[in-house]
């Protein structure tokens, strides 16, 4: 199988041979809607397709945002939707000189002398919360006898609570294919459409500035009102409109209350450049979307760990509606702001990885387009650092701009992400087309790894840095060299790349292959591996943050590995990290390990550790911390992980799990 020789491997073809019946997947998934009963600041609920999320309180809109805005706030976001501030400073960011093996290169990694500059390039653009929409309800002490589930088979988030004495039922969903979401009430309650001021916080929005954006009224009707809105040189449309009696009203400079006529009240409100469609045609959209989504892919039956069955389903739901876009995902996806909403594009693979090994490709290969388009960038960035091919930032916007960062531009372990996504793409459509599509991004990543190889003539063997920051980041970059993941990483990446080529109808290219041949060992001491070569104290003063040397051995294939000296570097991390203070995809990761050496204790273990980082909340997400009230390549890998430990029949034998690749 592919995972025997390579990335992860398909689950579905083994899943196939492992169920006795068809799976009852409703069920399987309905069982797992996410249910309220009060307000619950922390863990609001989601609808979206990828491209687009809406995020609402128990009312089913975002009608008491100030709830929220400190725990995990309500946003109206999309892949498209953007600010940039004005007034970027003058000038151009100095960058700070490494020694690399006797050549200075630059990184933009001090603040010193242009911290303004440097303040103002991290900062823009930020995502942007495209407007509020929420119930004319002054207090949330209002609102009583909530009952709130979110259906995950049909996409219907359905919200009931008594107001004034009635008894209130709100439908919300989106549209799979639009920018838009639909909702019914019934309940003769106004609804307020306001819209803020862009801004790099969590709740990507900025009340207090009515003067520093506009909202005009493009044109009306008696059922409908369009918006341009302007901020700075940014601009998207609003389109509302409206299936039943009710009366639109202006209320202020960016605010609209829509009064119904009666006791029900439908309407859509879309976004940027989505035309409105029915309230029932886009019902209807979302029930046979979703419905469609549970039965094509694999699934699996974990009933014998609820917990574990139920963080399963919800992360193909979550994982679906914010990281299947036209762009790599923020860490927060389209819910909120996380580094003012950049993306992470060493994040990228624990994102969506997971899409094609679970049967869904085609949700992967939105996003990873997005590379052929900043592919200029990338070489150019490349060949101003003296390499070769093309080197992909760290932290990022749609522009492929690399923020700077004291850590960030020394990262090289996104480097060879594109080559492992695309690889997984080839996996599920091994054909011409997808050789064609990702050519480029896989032979021009390989390129830059080769070059940034560097030939140690004296004892014969490729290094990796310095100056280098590894997936663990506490590492100062002018003392790191050869850290275990990147090796391991280095070796496999070069090595499906030449698969690539002969695939193509290339020749092997020489310098892989040798790179590959020479690259230096996976460093170790004491009979366990290190972070890098130069960190005898990988397990005293650096055992926090990422424990990435276990990655050399289950994201990957391990093909430098030693699988005695990974189990005790397994069992030294079990015993001595500072669990507190690792990431959510690190329990994953740690799985993978476990399960990849047989010891599937361990596995489950490592993915229900009872410690902060992973912290799953009642809507499915990983909560890592106050101002990281999400994570979602905790989700994808955990999805990683599950197909992982499916493959490898690492689960408790006990368990009785039962799993298949498509709906009979």
């Amino acid at each position: 199988m592919i995972a025997r020789r390579g990335f992860l491997g398909s689950i579905p073809a083994l899943l196939a041979a492992r169920t006795a019946g068809a799976l009852n997947r409703r069920d399987l998934v309905s069982r797992h809607s996410p249910t309220l009963s009060t307000f619950d600041p922390r863990s609001p609920l989601s609808v979206g397709n990828g491209e687009f999320a809406f995020t609402a309180d128990v009312t089913g809109l975002q009608s008491f945002p100030g709830l929220y805005d400190a725990h995990m706030p309500l946003c109206t976001q999309a892949q498209w939707g953007w600010h940039t501030s004005p007034g970027r400073p003058a000038g151009e960011l100095h960058l700070t000189p490494f020694d690399t093996h006797g050549r200075q290169v630059g990184y933009p990694t001090s603040s010193t002398g242009q911290k303004e500059l440097f303040d103002w390039l991290r900062e823009n653009p930020h995502r942007l919360h495209l407007g509020r929409i929420g119930f004319a309800i002054e207090h949330a002490t209002a609102v009583s006898e909530i009952r709130q589930t979110l259906d995950l088979w049909t996409g219907v988030l359905h919200s009931e609570f008594t107001f004034a004495g009635r008894r209130v039922a709100v439908d919300t969903c989106c549209h799979p294919e639009r920018d838009l979401i639909a909702v019914t009430v019934r309940g003769a309650i106004p609804v307020v459409f306001e819209f803020p001021y862009g801004s790099p916080e969590m709740n990507a929005a900025d009340w207090t500035h009515p003067e520093k954006h506009e909202t005009r009224e493009q044109a009306s009707g008696p059922d409908r009102l369009e918006l341009a809105r302007r901020l700075d040189a940014d601009s998207y449309a609003v389109r509302i409109a409206w299936q039943t009696a009710a009366k639109m009203k202006r209320a202020g400079p960016h605010r609209f209350v829509l009064t119904p006529s009666h006791d029900r009240l439908q309407f859509v409100c879309a976004f940027g450049k989505a035309q409105p469609v029915s309230a029932a045609e886009t019902f209807t959209a979302s029930r046979r979307h979703w419905e469609r989504f549970w039965t094509t892919g694999a699934a699996i039956d974990l009933s014998a760990n609820p917990e574990l069955a139920r963080r399963v389903v919800l992360s193909q739901y979550l994982t679906a509606i914010q990281c299947a876009g036209s762009l790599p995902p923020q860490e927060t996806g389209l819910t909120c702001n996380s580094w003012y909403g950049k993306f992470h594009l060493e994040m990228h693979y624990w994102h969506a990885a997971h899409f094609p090994v679970w049967g869904r490709a085609p949700l992967l290969e939105r996003s990873l387009d997005w590379y052929r388009r900043i592919l200029p960038s990338a070489r150019e960035k490349a060949r101003s650092q003296g390499y070769t091919g093309a080197r992909w930032p760290k932290m990022t916007a749609p522009d492929g701009r690399d923020s700077p960062s004291p850590i960030g531009p020394l990262l090289i372990w996104q480097q060879p992400h594109p080559i492992a996504m695309a690889e997984l793409c080839y996996q599920a459509h091994p054909n011409r087309e997808t050789l064609e599509r990702y050519r480029d991004l896989v032979l021009e990543s390989a390129e830059f790894m080769a070059s940034y190889a560097w030939l140690d003539s004296q004892r014969g063997r490729y290094v990796l840095g310095p100056p280098v920051i590894p997936a663990q980041e506490n590492h100062p970059p002018r003392e790191t060299w050869n850290p275990a993941f990147e090796l391991e990483y280095w070796r496999h990446a070069l090595g499906v790349a030449q698969q690539w080529r002969e695939r193509l109808g290339m020749a092997r290219h020489p310098q892989w292959d040798d790179i590959r041949a020479r690259l230096s060992p996976l460093p170790v001491k004491d009979g366990v591996y290190l972070a890098h070569e130069n960190c005898p104290q990988t397990f005293t003063g650096r055992n926090r943050d990422h424990p990435s040397m276990l990655g050399a051995l289950g994201v990957l294939p391990g093909s430098l590995v030693d699988r005695e000296t990974m189990r005790r570097t397994l069992r030294q991390v079990f015993a001595g990290w500072k669990w507190e203070d690792t990431w959510g995809w690190d329990f994953p990761m740690v799985a993978m390990t476990a399960a990849s050496l047989g010891e599937p204790a361990l596995a489950v273990q490592a993915l229900l550790m009872p410690t902060p980082k992973n912290t799953w909340l009642p809507n499915g997400h990983n909560w890592q911390r106050a101002n990281l009230p999400l994570y979602l390549p905790g989700n994808g890998g955990l999805l990683l992980a599950v197909a992982h430990m499916a493959q490898r029949n690492a689960f408790p034998e006990n368990w009785q799990i039962r799993w298949e690749s498509q709906s009979r």
